[in-house]
């Protein structure tokens, strides 16, 4: 949430607000999730399908978060994923099928593919031509994105891809401390996940802008519906 020490502690250490446009150039190592705006993926980035319009897709977004109560989000912490820094849930299993973080995901992919437009033949292609497993690949010539559902890992990017070195990894180590005592206090605080956020990019290359949140509206923790 807009009013949460981790939203705060995220667009400082990123160095850009992508809700306010507010920017102050960041850290080094953060071009990639500067660009991105602080954010944890559930549907990957997608073209608007041809005859569909953002209005459809904001108002079956407004209707998605209607059907939905807020819950616990699992603890973070600020890890490795693959060659880049993330926060990422302690607990291994912490957005294991049927739990609530993963079972919104999975919905966000599903629901919202009607909106997608299939991805060309040259973009299927450059995705396929990672190291992929077969479910991954399967993923790819379904929904268009490899690390959807079995594939999915809840994560908010924290730096750019950071190569291994011979000297035993020192900026990937000083990158991590330095990120561990900046979200330390924000993540001692709970957190909760009570909405979703629509991300836009305008055009190729540009940086990607928080257009809308939407609160989920079921629940005691919010009993009415409203766009942030």
């Amino acid at each position: 949430a807009a009013h949460h020490p981790l939203w705060t502690a995220g667009c400082r250490w990123l160095g850009r607000d992508p809700e306010s446009g507010a920017s102050d150039g960041g850290g080094p190592h953060r071009a990639d999730p500067r660009r991105y705006g602080f954010h944890a993926t559930l549907k990957p980035p997608f073209a608007l399908r041809e005859g569909l319009s953002r209005a459809q897709l904001l108002a079956a977004l407004s209707h998605f978060v209607d059907e939905r109560a807020p819950f616990a989000m699992p603890a973070l912490h600020v890890a490795t994923l693959g060659d880049f820094l993330a926060l990422r849930p302690v607990e291994a299993g912490a957005a294991a099928p049927g739990l609530p973080l993963r079972d919104l995901a999975d919905d966000c992919v599903r629901l919202f593919d009607e909106f997608r437009r299939p991805a060309s033949a040259g973009e299927t292609a450059r995705r396929l031509a990672a190291d992929l497993g077969e479910a991954a690949r399967e993923n790819v010539a379904r929904w268009g994105y490899a690390h959807v559902f079995e594939q999915w890992r809840f994560h908010m990017t924290l730096s750019d891809s950071l190569p291994r070195d011979a000297r035993g990894d020192p900026l990937r180590e000083e990158l991590l401390d330095a990120a561990r005592r900046e979200f330390a206090p924000a993540l001692a605080r709970p957190l909760r996940c009570d909405g979703v956020a629509l991300f836009v990019e305008d055009a190729p290359g540009a940086d990607f802008r928080l257009v809308r949140r939407f609160d989920f509206a079921r629940g005691a923790a919010s009993v009415h519906g409203r766009l942030a």
